[in-house]
């Protein structure tokens, strides 16, 4: 009886706690999207992966070219003019995959750039939304962009216009 009771009080104080949390709701999408200078950087850093990806793309062709000669010609081959072929092979079609991952990986040239232009607009973003919580006593922002279980939020908790008003 005593744990039903002790249930019971504890289900009660934890939905007051969470009734009593203010919150606010943010499209971060929509934000950046209003943003010139955000979609700018993504157009800069599409053109870059499309030159990026034709260099990639380059390299890893002239590695098949390698291996289409080799094999037409690997019957009339020596045994090490064929060891020395598929070796010369396997190191051209390692310095493409090295020089992919240069462009392309985590570390990448890519992602670098990528950084460099979009870290500082989020920054903004972020900084914008942290002021207007802070100036509305608001505990929570959640974005409504990367969460889409969210199945109703009135608009009156619905601060993306204010957020974009402020970047502007």
């Amino acid at each position: 009886m005593k744990r039903m009771i002790l249930a019971l009080v504890a289900m009660v104080l934890s939905v007051a706690a969470v009734s009593a949390q203010n919150y606010m709701v943010v499209d971060s999408e929509k934000v950046f999207k209003s943003i010139a200078a955000y979609n700018e950087a993504l157009s800069e850093i599409e053109t870059l992966s499309a030159t990026y990806q034709k260099q990639v793309d380059d390299k890893f062709a002239a590695v098949e070219t390698l291996y289409n000669n080799y094999m037409a010609q690997r019957a009339s081959l020596s045994q090490s003019a064929r060891q020395a072929k598929e070796n010369e092979i396997l190191s051209k079609e390692s310095e493409a995959t090295k020089f992919q991952e240069s462009l392309f990986g985590t570390d990448g040239e890519l992602m670098k750039k990528r950084m460099e232009l979009i870290q500082p607009i989020q920054q903004r973003v972020f900084n914008a939304i942290e002021r207007i919580a802070t100036q509305y006593g608001y505990d929570l922002v959640i974005d409504i962009s990367a969460n889409p279980t969210i199945l109703y939020y009135s608009s009156k908790v619905d601060f993306t216009q204010k957020i974009i008003n402020a970047l502007r």
